[in-house]
């Protein structure tokens, strides 16, 4: 049976649509992606309860993965540091071909069958981890040997993947099965199931720095200073959340203690 992943485009003779009709067919697909991830929320849930817990309890989360994926997965995890203000080396990302490989779309690494496991093995990863996979279609050999191992090992998996019952999932304790159809174009993989791991990255992410107080309100209150734009803006958090109405003395209480969450535990 041909994998959903793989099956023929809805659409055809795409070459002779205009561009109109082109962006609403995409649209049209792209539409299904949010409805198709809400039918998955418990399993969504129950992985992030999992990267909670271990990470409350002093762990990591590491994401293995190739392709369009992987690629996204490092997007959303270079970001959080500065945003949440969290240690590098807490979220983490282990990419077919490395990370400094990131522009160069090794596709061949992801048959790479020993690459996941020997940069885990370098991160010295444990049973105080969880492993997530990446793989739209569920049986990129990168991803599962890695998994594979992790299991040997009793690691905690969880993952991410675009088509049913694949052998990814099988070898996850937290799967996340998240069927979005037949692509655009034939097994374009980048379009919907990247749109939808990339949503799913965000909750992931988003709801994590959340449960680990990295939050306070709806604001980035342990965001680092790192810019002009950002020291700005947490000036203004601070005044907003502490009360104060001198910009100036806010701005010097922000850059002594290091972040708005320090300086209103200072107050």
């Amino acid at each position: 049976m041909t994998p959903i992943t793989e099956q023929p485009s809805l659409y055809d003779h795409l070459e002779q649509r205009s561009v109109e009709e082109l962006t609403k067919y995409i649209n049209q697909e792209d539409e299904k992606v949010a409805k198709t991830i809400e039918g998955v929320l418990p399993s969504i849930n129950n992985l992030i309860t999992a990267i909670v817990d271990k990470l409350n309890a002093g762990g990591r989360m590491f994401y293995i993965g190739a392709g369009s994926g992987g690629r996204l997965s490092v997007l959303d995890v270079i970001e959080l540091p500065t945003t949440y203000g969290i240690p590098k080396g807490i979220v983490n990302v282990i990419l077919a071909g490395g990370i400094d490989r990131l522009a160069d779309a090794l596709e061949e690494k992801e048959d790479d069958l020993h690459e996941a496991w020997t940069k885990l093995g370098a991160a010295e990863v444990s049973t105080k981890d969880i492993v997530i996979g990446i793989s739209a279609s569920g049986t990129t050999p990168f991803v599962l040997e890695g998994l594979k191992k992790c299991r040997e090992m009793n690691i905690s998996t969880g993952c991410i993947v675009s088509n049913p019952s694949t052998p990814t999932a099988a070898l996850a304790d937290y799967p996340v099965e998240v069927v979005t159809g037949p692509e655009f174009i034939t097994g374009s993989t980048r379009m919907k199931c990247g749109t939808a791991q990339k949503m799913i990255f965000d909750m992931i992410s988003t709801t994590v720095m959340i449960r680990l107080g990295r939050v306070e309100g709806n604001q980035m209150t342990n965001v680092k200073l790192i810019n002009d734009k950002i020291v700005d803006r947490a000036v203004k958090m601070l005044m907003n959340r502490a009360g104060l109405e001198n910009y100036e003395e806010a701005k010097q209480i922000l850059m002594k203690h290091g972040s708005v969450s320090q300086a209103l535990r200072s107050m």
